[in-house]
């Protein structure tokens, strides 16, 4: 291929300064620090808490966007309606919304006294906004766009054929969808659901006007991090952005290896 030393050099020398010295950077700057000083501020009562919030409303809304980013991602891709065109592009308004308007909107939306926080406390007795409630509201907002989009295309390309011959077959609509629609969807729902919850792991700016941020109940790792740092406590916030790394590193790969056996299981199946 002309031109691939050059481009490759390219690439390596931009993902090493984009991405391996930063890492680098935060894994020298733990390593200052001894095991026990390491285990003592990465295990700390407050900070556990923090890792169960963000880690659980993470998960949480990246399910929550898997199975409603499907479904919106089938809608718009299987269906004619009005304002078609006005839908499709409102799914890419976390994406264009700056992180901190959105967490103020949803904090005015589901705060006791607004739109819909209002009614929900008021009808139901549930308070969202200042709660761990409101953080999963916030991570489910900036999530769905990851799993519609990758979804999308996918729905897009599918051959309607297979569903024909399958009906012609016999099979029901739920059959046709659970056989034949789900298995060539499911990677890259998968893949979606990996985005979704590998940006909600991270997210600072949508989260911290709605949780609350009360130690040990609304107070999300990434703000912890940040009260480390304004603390001056640099070793204490690299060590814990390391078990962050670590952790989403872990769950990363095993999506991974769950969406390469799904591709396989599909590629056997065909």
């Amino acid at each position: 291929m002309p031109g691939f030393n050059l481009s490759l050099g390219f690439t390596l020398l931009y993902l090493t300064l984009i991405v391996l010295i930063p890492l680098s950077a935060v894994f020298l700057k733990t390593f200052t620090m001894d095991w026990e000083h390491f285990v003592r501020t990465v295990t700390s009562e407050r900070v556990m808490a923090s890792y169960r919030l963000t880690f659980g409303a993470s998960l949480i809304g990246a399910t929550i966007n898997a199975v409603f980013g499907f479904i919106v991602a089938w809608v718009l891709v299987r269906y004619q309606f009005p304002g078609k065109r006005i839908v499709d592009a409102l799914v890419d308004l976390p994406f264009a919304l700056p992180t901190a308007v959105a967490g103020i909107t949803l904090t005015a939306l589901y705060s006791a006294n607004g739109w819909f926080g209002s009614i929900i406390e008021g009808k139901f007795g549930l308070k969202i906004a200042f709660t761990p409630i409101g953080v999963m509201v916030a991570l489910t907002f900036i999530g769905l766009p990851f799993v519609v989009r990758t979804v999308q295309p996918v729905l897009e390309d599918a051959e309607r054929e297979l569903e024909e011959a399958a009906a012609s077959l016999g099979a029901s609509a739920w059959q046709t969808f659970t056989r034949v629609v789900f298995p060539t969807v499911l990677p890259s729902l998968l893949t979606g659901f990996a985005l979704a919850f590998a940006r909600a792991t991270g997210e600072y700016g949508s989260v911290i006007f709605i949780a609350g941020n009360m130690p040990m109940v609304s107070e999300i790792t990434p703000l912890f991090i940040i009260t480390k740092l304004e603390q001056y406590d640099y070793t204490g916030a690299t060590a814990i952005a390391v078990v962050m790394l670590l952790i989403s590193f872990v769950l990363l790969l095993s999506i991974n290896l769950l969406q390469a056996w799904a591709r396989g299981k599909s590629g056997k199946g065909k």
